[in-house]
């Protein structure tokens, strides 16, 4: 009896055994899966090593497209630098043996006779004028000519024609604020360099410091239209010239303002319609005569124009030169045209009330007196005779004024002097 329970059990524990490794206990993947899954396929460890995938190179238009911009800026300078020029002032003690200064500019070549164009506060005062070429070639140069009222001068070298090519002159009139501004220069000494940038604002005016009077502040008379832009302009830049995206001359870079003395974002040019009017008569006869009108009137640039006084004052129009004083003896004087009578304060400023207003000068209307200013420098000279539209009071009439020269300085008159 014992015997047969012995077995009994044996058997019932083998049994068991058995039935247990027919389960799936926790932790185990199932058959089916094992089976059926590509091992290709299973996630594959962060620590594994996974095949890099190399993308394909952007199709050649994509790319041509993209570098169009550089292409076109490469090209320009390639056209333009060698005919932009390095220029160094030198300046000596009387006995021309000490040295006082050498300073520096750039300047860019007009015509095939030697005539240069740069600014006047590059070349005033020089003793010694050297001029490097783009491939390193120095000669000498002599001035020409030179007008501090535009900052303009003229010099001009004798050399072999071959290194004479002129760049090509653009048309200020037409230039428009967020077009490409591009310059080329010397900053820092550091020849044939371009910065490019956009034309940030037009219709600038800038002061000459040789017509301010010191001691008591008096604006001269002032440099109209100049292009405003963000082309990075440093000491050495003055005199070279700023191109559009033709390749064509649109300006002179003349100044910066800045607090640092270094660039900050502002830049000024001299127009290339003054430069037209100026430079052939440097060439000719070395000095440059303005026609003179003879007025004093409100700049919207450093005051308040008609369109910023028209609703406040009642004025009759919306744009124009309002006359505030009237020189004796000037054009304006002997036309018949009338200054204010009556001062009055706009925002705390003073403004002379009750003169005419010049709305038009030969047909063309004018918004403002740096849009008169301009008109003059470009288009006229001394005796040349101009149509001023006129509104005075309720009524409107033209009125032929004879344009003369315009003095060194003269006396600003007060509000009602006659």
């Amino acid at each position: 009896m014992r015997k047969i329970s012995f077995v009994a059990i044996l058997w019932l524990t083998l049994t068991l055994l058995l039935t247990g490794c027919d389960t799936n206990p926790a932790g185990m993947l199932p058959t089916d899966v094992i089976v059926s899954t590509p091992v290709d396929s299973l996630p594959v460890s962060i620590n594994s090593q996974q095949q890099t995938t190399i993308p394909t190179a952007i199709a050649q238009e994509i790319i041509d497209a993209a570098d169009a911009e550089y292409l076109l800026l490469t090209n320009i300078y390639e056209r333009t630098s060698p005919s932009v020029v390095n220029i160094e002032v030198v300046s000596r003690n009387s006995n021309e043996m000490s040295l006082l200064d050498i300073s520096g500019g750039s300047g860019f070549i007009f015509d095939r006779s030697g005539h240069i164009v740069t600014n006047a506060h590059v070349v005033k005062g020089a003793e010694e004028i050297r001029v490097t070429f783009n491939d390193g070639y120095l000669a000498t140069a002599s001035l020409k000519g030179i007008d501090t009222y535009s900052d303009l001068a003229v010099i001009q070298v004798d050399v072999e024609p071959a290194r004479l090519l002129p760049l090509p002159l653009g048309d200020s009139s037409g230039v428009r604020v967020g077009e490409r501004a591009i310059a080329i220069g010397n900053p820092f000494g550091l020849a044939s360099s371009m910065t490019v940038g956009i034309v940030s604002g037009v219709g600038r005016v800038l002061r000459s410091a040789e017509l301010i009077d010191a001691e008591n502040s008096i604006p001269g008379f002032q440099n109209p239209a100049i292009i405003q832009t963000d082309t990075q302009i440093n000491p050495g830049n003055s005199g070279g010239p700023l191109f559009n995206s033709h390749g064509e001359v649109i300006g002179v870079n003349t100044a910066i303002r800045s607090s640092s003395g270094g660039f900050e974002g502002v830049g000024f040019s001299v127009p290339v319609n003054t430069v037209k009017r100026v430079v052939p008569e440097l060439i000719e006869s070395g000095y440059v005569e303005y026609a003179w009108l003879g007025i004093d009137a409100q700049s919207p640039s450093v005051g308040y124009g008609v369109a910023a006084l028209a609703e406040t004052l009642n004025l009759p129009v919306n744009e124009g030169v309002l006359i505030e004083t009237v020189a004796p003896n000037s054009p304006a004087s002997k036309a018949g045209l009338q200054g204010g009578t009556r001062e009055v304060r706009v925002r705390e400023a003073p403004v002379c009330m009750g003169g005419d207003i010049i709305v038009a000068i030969d047909g063309i209307y004018i918004k403002d007196l740096d849009e008169l200013v301009a008109y003059l420098v470009v288009n006229n000279h001394p005796g040349d005779t101009v149509t001023l539209r006129i509104v005075r009071g309720d009524e409107t009439f033209d009125v032929p004024v004879n344009l003369e020269s315009r003095p060194a300085t003269y006396e600003p008159r007060r509000c009602g002097q006659s």
